[in-house]
């Protein structure tokens, strides 16, 4: 089955509408990038999405009230879901550094959640 895909790139801020067409889920045709960045990322895509979730968790005895915590790599985007509940359920005792992890194999991605900030005790 064709199938023809647009895809705006977001490898780089030029932004590029890529357009690839596939015929049973093969790519056979890609257009519209400009650099290397484009074509790796529509290629990455459309056989394995991936992206990087950021959110925030409440701090227990911290100068600040909430935590914003990111995922140290990309986690396939069917999983996303499941982490932001896992995250849901997450409360944090200051101090924190920024680059702890806040959270081991989140989701059972393999991926951990990591703390984007320092909070220091208030």
């Amino acid at each position: 089955m064709k199938e023809k895909k647009e895809l705006t790139c977001i490898g780089c801020p030029m932004g590029c509408l890529i357009t690839v067409e596939t015929d049973n889920g093969a790519i056979e045709r890609m257009t519209g990038y400009t650099c290397p960045h484009g074509k790796a990322y529509a290629e990455k895509e459309l056989t394995h999405p991936e992206r990087t979730v950021t959110s925030t968790v409440p701090v227990d005895g911290g100068a600040l009230r909430m935590l914003p915590v990111k995922t140290a790599g990309d986690i396939p985007k069917d999983r996303i879901f499941d982490s932001m509940a896992c995250i849901h359920t997450l409360r944090v005792h200051a101090p924190v550094k920024a680059g702890d992890v806040v959270l081991e194999n989140l989701a059972g991605t393999g991926i951990n959640l990591v703390a984007a900030r320092t909070i220091d005790i208030a």
